[in-house]
């Protein structure tokens, strides 16, 4: 098959999944007790796999082999994506397909800590991104909107809208929640019971169960049985993850004071002096809002550990932090913190890029700017640079954040002028900004300009509650 017969056989597939998946959505919103059989034909349909492979060939994590040492490239250059597809769907149609352990790899975290990660084969991630475009739309019809990380349509900035537009209207108490080792420690009985409630598919839930035990290989290729959690890496673990978290979804919700619970009776809740709450969660990120007392939060910290019992997670009692929004709190990389308004006697609540997040970026800019470098050439050092500023501003762009923007300028600024200078020690300064910056002062060669963040224009994230759209229309 050549690439202008994939690209027409893709576009069919994707209007064909789509299709599916907004049945699949609408009868899963419109009846919230029905269970899904006869799922796993769609898992190996020949739409559903071609679709699956051009996400997982079109993520980063392409260019990473698993334990096998085969990447989507190399799959691409030996067998054909035809043939490789063509096997994985008799494998599955005949029931012989087994997922491999997934390769341990270990990267640092911000706290000088190593999370682990672990990376499946090609053909796993193939099958799992299968199985997620079949259970997210289900899902996603029972998933609330207090939840917004790896959903369609949600983003960070949705999450951290929300905080600042409920920290703005009285529920000025937060309790920023710290799950240990969320994604090492979920109970595999209480997930696959959960994802009972709506999969019925024997076929489906065994090979869900499957890749949740399929183990770990670490580096010196010992191999570790996953008897609880779901590895991070994986296409199908952060669905997982958001279906195991429901449970606390579902107790802020429903509980006295939650968004269920009308006007009339929130006011009447503060009139007696009971409290108010509202969770905000992003993957196992969350911060429970409180319109209350210090006590009410410290009350509500020992219901939430009991509810994430039952899914075999612990809440961190030391790391689970109570903070008033007059004190400020990080979240999702930014800071959020309420501040009198200059020249005002008003206060209103901020956000902008925490320290940790503005450290981390400069940390980037000065290993990609170090000795090790000298011998690039600055176009190729640009480039890279970009890459990491114009991101990194792009993220932050919905806040207040045009001073962080401003020092991160100067910063970057400095950082490749001294690279300059070392790689030419010889030459005088007038000569280097001749040569590099056009006769100004800022570098930039024929090819490109060095990203400049003071120029970039902050913008407002407008919150948008609870009328963010989904993929798939739910009218008939």
């Amino acid at each position: 098959m050549n690439t202008d017969e994939l690209e027409s056989a893709l576009l069919g597939a994707e209007l064909r999944v789509l299709e599916i998946q907004t049945k699949l959505h609408r009868w899963a919103n419109d009846d919230p007790h029905r269970r899904f059989d006869d799922l796993f034909n769609l898992v190996a349909d020949p739409a559903f796999l071609l679709v699956a492979w051009d996400r997982v060939r079109g993520n980063k994590g392409a260019r990473t082999a698993g334990v096998d040492g085969r990447t989507a490239h190399s799959i691409e250059a030996g067998q054909g994506v035809e043939v490789f597809l063509d096997g994985l769907r008799s494998q599955l149609r005949e029931r012989s397909f087994r997922p491999v352990p997934v390769r341990e790899r270990m990267i640092p975290k911000a706290n000088g800590k190593l999370r682990r990660l672990g990376i499946p084969t090609v053909a796993d991630r193939v099958v799992q991104a299968s199985l997620k475009l079949v259970l997210e739309p289900v899902f996603e019809a029972d998933f609330l909107p207090c939840s917004y990380g790896f959903r369609p349509n949600r983003r960070a900035q949705d999450a951290v809208a929300e905080s600042r537009y409920l920290a703005s209207h009285s529920y000025e108490w937060v309790v920023e929640g710290d799950i240990t080792a969320c994604f090492d420690e979920i109970s595999h009985t209480a997930l696959m019971d959960r994802v009972r409630d709506r999969i019925g598919d024997k076929q489906v839930l065994s090979l869900v169960k499957a890749f949740l035990k399929s183990g770990i290989m670490s580096r010196d290729g010992a191999l570790a049985d996953t008897r609880t959690g779901t590895p991070q890496g994986g296409i199908l673990s952060p669905l997982l993850a958001n279906i195991a978290l429901t449970v606390l979804d579902e107790y802020v919700t429903n509980r006295p004071g939650g968004p269920t619970t009308t006007e009339a009776r929130r006011a009447g809740r503060r009139r007696r002096g009971e409290p108010n709450l509202r969770l905000v969660r992003y993957a196992d990120d969350f911060l429970i809002l409180v319109s209350g007392i210090r006590e009410h939060c410290e009350a509500l910290r020992e219901e939430v550990a009991a509810v994430l019992a039952p899914m075999g997670m612990r809440l961190s009692m030391e790391k689970t932090r109570i903070t008033h929004i007059d004190e400020g709190l990080d979240f999702l990389g930014w800071r959020i913190q309420r501040h009198r308004k200059k020249g005002t006697d008003r206060q209103y609540v901020y956000t902008y890029p925490a320290r940790k997040s503005l450290r981390s970026v400069m940390a980037k800019v000065k290993e990609l700017t170090g000795r090790q470098n000298v011998g690039l050439a600055l176009t190729v050092l640009l480039h890279r640079l970009n890459s990491v500023l114009r991101g990194w501003c792009a993220y932050f762009r919905p806040g207040v954040s045009n001073v962080a923007f401003c020092y991160l300028s100067h910063y970057v600024w400095m950082r490749v002028v001294r690279w300059i200078r070392r790689k030419h020690p010889g030459i005088t300064w007038k000569q280097l900004r001749r040569r590099y910056c056009g006769g100004g002062w800022w570098p930039v060669t024929e090819e490109r300009e060095l990203f400049n963040p003071a120029k970039v224009s902050t913008t407002r994230y407008r919150y948008r509650g609870t009328v963010i759209p989904s993929p798939w229309p739910t009218a008939a």
